[in-house]
């Protein structure tokens, strides 16, 4: 066994270093949560100290026009920050008081399995889809000995109740390609306009992010498309309409969640690039946002031509406010965005 390396024997997990936890010492915290459809729920809240597996639940639940709609969803925060340099990244603000600020940091593997072993174990927990790329691309070690990718895959594999969200930007996806289980696992791709993405995004090209999310479709995986941030540049109507043809032409997505620019305060004091903050007009719960009458004009477009041309309505809003799910005739009590099952 490498150094490193985890084995679980029955309710145990033991570390090649030596050391030996029991599963059940990990509490499965359960709390009851106010759903957006006005019903109650009671989900897993966190287990343990909620370092590795916890619920995003920073949103409040939305009551006013300006609230920000946001489901509250399983985080597995296995790792934190990221290797590309988005201008708008929210992680340099998130961490902005580390020492190592967003430099990608896996956490001991041995750890993130004790917390999902007891999680899979836990009584009384509903199917859950947990988020991997909540605080890092969930990609960043697909080139280590011991990908996470195939690490987590092997976990999720032994159970049948629960589904792992990859969230990337990266192009990286060989070692998802040989797995047999592909219905453990949910794959969602960062897309952006070409000229948008060319401007503030430092990742990989958008038609490498398209042609990895088509071979993954083409293997059996569900596939799901975030635009976002979609931003008002000059011509922005031919540049998403240009995007939408590129992302039809090699694949139909399960689900798209479109958002758009928005920034946290303490997003925008540590962006080293912000010029993209001229577009950000408008207050909400949840940072600064386009101008509403634009942001409006931008979800329409998209919308009506993801129907009209290519017949997809399987579509939400992340992280918008309650007056534009209303503006759009949308429910919001019925979102199906990127981060839910």
């Amino acid at each position: 066994m490498v150094v490193g390396q985890t084995l679980s024997i029955d309710n145990f997990v033991v570390s090649s270093c030596g050391t030996t936890r029991r599963v059940e010492d990990l509490k499965v915290h359960l709390k009851e949560y106010k759903q957006l459809d006005g019903s109650s729920k009671m989900l897993v809240s966190r287990v343990g100290d909620g370092s590795i597996i916890t619920r995003f639940d920073k949103t409040p639940l939305p009551r006013s026009r300006g609230d920000v709609v946001c489901p509250h969803f399983l985080e597995l925060k296995w790792a934190t920050g990221c290797p590309y340099s988005c201008a708008w990244c929210y992680l340099q603000g998130t961490f902005r008081f580390l020492e190592y600020g967003k430099k990608p940091r896996p956490k001991d593997f041995s750890r993130v399995e004790q917390h999902l072993q007891a999680f899979f174990k836990g009584d009384g927990v509903r199917p859950e889809l947990l988020n991997s790329g909540e605080l890092s691309d969930s990609m960043i070690t697909e080139n280590r000995v011991r990908p996470f990718s195939s690490f987590v895959m092997d976990l999720f594999q032994s159970q049948n109740l629960h589904r792992i969200l990859f969230v990337t930007k990266s192009p990286q996806i060989g070692n998802l390609l040989e797995r047999a289980d592909s219905k453990k696992a949910i794959v969602s791709f960062s897309l952006n306009a070409e000229p948008v993405a060319r401007r503030w995004e430092k990742a990989p090209s958008v038609r490498e992010r398209i042609e990895a999310a088509g071979l993954l479709k083409d293997a059996g995986f569900q596939v799901r498309i975030r635009i976002d941030p979609m931003v008002p540049v000059d011509g922005w109507r031919k540049a998403y309409d240009g995007l939408l043809e590129l992302v039809f032409s090699r694949l139909t997505p399960d689900r798209i969640t479109a958002g758009s620019l928005r920034g946290l305060q303490s997003t925008i004091n540590n962006a080293k690039d912000r010029s993209w903050t001229v577009y950000l007009e408008e207050q909400s719960n949840w940072g600064k946002k386009v101008a509403e009458q634009t942001r409006k004009e931008m979800y329409l477009h998209v919308f009506s031509t993801l129907k009209g041309a290519y017949g997809f309505r399987r579509v939400a809003m992340c992280k918008e406010t309650i007056g534009m799910w209303r503006e759009l005739g949308m429910d919001y009590r019925k979102i199906k965005c990127n981060c839910i099952m």
